[in-house]
């Protein structure tokens, strides 16, 4: 990439512009790629946001492409442990793995081999340890590879991005419909100690209590809340108490 040129700040700025005041979310992400195209050489891209309720990719927007199965992304991709990791980063994927290495990995024959790409570049997206979505931008075969310029102008965008996503999730969650514990529990399929627990908080038992009552250490509890936290797409229990009624109807 080229040197940053007074009209490449202009359009960056325009950029972070238009994440903050763009109202529609897809409409934000659709008008970001293609504004990246005016300061960073890229053929096609794709724009997953995380699931709320799993790790998982879901809601892509793209630009010259199809969407690639996520499912497929998910399973295959060499970086999952980056992009869940609830850091965000920019890097190329030659970064992490050698050119020669993945040219012959399962992911590369069946997602960059059809669409004819051959690098790629990916903006990891995340708040207080939230894993919220992932850009991908692609070069077509023959073309040179990503250069740290290009990580240093997106590494300018991953923090407005991520913010912007952050607000999205937490709007989202205080206009969520609450449910009973029952609903809950089929609907993130919580497993029979999970379901206990979250019935005793619920009740408004505190950590002491819920382990004497059990019998298990407070580590152990600690683990169970996380992944409660975790399928219920939440991070604290004032979350917990905006998504779950205390008492069943």
């Amino acid at each position: 990439m080229k040197s940053m040129e007074t009209n490449d700040w202009l359009v960056l700025n325009s950029i972070i512009y238009k994440i903050y005041t763009t109202k529609e979310l897809d409409g934000m992400r659709e008008t970001l790629l293609e504004q990246l195209k005016l300061v960073l050489d890229f053929d096609s891209a794709d724009f997953f946001l995380a699931g709320e309720k799993e790790l998982s990719l879901i809601s892509p927007v793209t630009y010259n492409c199809e969407s690639v199965n996520s499912a497929l992304y998910d399973e295959l991709d060499y970086s999952r442990g980056i992009m869940y990791s609830g850091k965000s980063m920019v890097y190329r994927e030659t970064d992490i793995i050698s050119d020669e290495k993945r040219a012959v990995t399962e992911y590369y024959q069946k997602v960059y081999r059809p669409n004819n790409w051959h690098f790629s570049i990916q903006m990891i997206l995340a708040r207080d340890k939230q894993f919220l979505g992932v850009i991908t931008l692609y070069r077509t075969i023959g073309k040179d590879n990503f250069q740290y310029e290009d990580i240093f102008l997106l590494d300018m965008l991953k923090d407005h991005l991520s913010f912007r996503l952050f607000q999205e999730r937490e709007k989202n969650a205080d206009t969520m419909e609450k449910v009973s514990v029952r609903v809950a529990v089929e609907r993130y399929q919580l497993t029979k100690r999970e379901e206990t627990i979250l019935k005793l908080l619920m009740e408004g038992a505190d950590n002491v209590a819920i382990c004497e009552h059990l019998v298990i250490s407070i580590n152990t509890l600690k683990k169970h809340i996380l992944n409660i936290y975790r399928k219920l797409g939440i991070r604290n229990r004032v979350q917990l108490f905006k998504l779950v009624r205390e008492h069943e109807e």
